[in-house]
């Protein structure tokens, strides 16, 4: 389809530990749409964080195709694979892994340093993305200034600041209290609906799905079809 973002066919990932064989996915078929926001649930283990990680290209699958923004991920080098994470692909953590020696505002910019970006503009960019999750005012704050949901805003500030295609999300609540949930949802939703950002997202909260656009459903590695929930 001509606005799929991603598109995944017969995908398997086994993880081999010592000398067994651990199946993670199988014979995953998904598409996502420019523009949507997908929500994958599903208990512990099902799969959910590695098909996220497998798109993104940190990851690759056993066997399968993985094409994004018409690319195959999955056919390409490590430092090409960098480069192209690089420019596509914004990542949102549980742990919002913020680097504790620097600001709000450097956090945010590292991922501009890896650009030719000239620093005029690096800053546009940073004090834009920042402005978008509401903490212009906290710029030359530490990470330890901050509370856990300022915490995530910024590393969702970091995730945009390059404008990648795809915003990858997983278990963005999970670290949070209820407040602080609700107000970085309601950012990823804003994302989504004012700017057409094209969001996946991994939770077990039905809280969190409930602001997709989308919601699957693995289990034991299975993707289950559109609609259906676990049994």
């Amino acid at each position: 389809m001509a606005n799929s973002v991603v598109e995944i066919s017969g995908l398997d990932k086994i993880f081999q530990r010592d000398s067994f064989a651990v199946p993670a996915l199988e014979k995953i078929d998904l598409t996502v749409e420019g523009g949507e926001f997908l929500c994958l649930m599903g208990p512990s283990g099902s799969g959910k964080t590695t098909l996220l990680n497998i798109i993104a290209g940190i990851d690759r699958p056993t066997a399968g195709q993985v094409k994004v923004l018409n690319e195959d991920i999955a056919g390409m080098n490590e430092d090409r694979l960098a480069a192209w994470r690089n420019v596509h692909v914004g990542f949102v953590f549980q742990t919002f892994n913020l680097i504790p020696v620097l600001t709000a505002y450097e956090n945010t910019e590292l991922p501009l340093l890896l650009t030719k970006l000239s620093t005029p503009e690096r800053k546009e960019h940073v004090l834009t993305a920042l402005k978008l999750v509401g903490l212009e005012d906290r710029i030359n704050h530490y990470p330890r200034q901050l509370s856990g949901g300022q915490e995530q805003r910024v590393a969702i500030a970091r995730a945009i600041v390059t404008d990648p295609t795809l915003l990858m999300a997983d278990e963005p609540t999970g670290d949070l209290d209820h407040h602080s949930a609700a107000e970085v949802l309601d950012i990823l939703s804003r994302l989504n609906r004012d700017f057409k950002k094209t969001i996946i997202m991994v939770t077990h909260d039905p809280r969190a799905a409930r602001h997709a656009t989308v919601t699957r459903h693995l289990e034991k590695g299975q993707l289950l079809p559109l609609g259906q929930e676990p049994a």
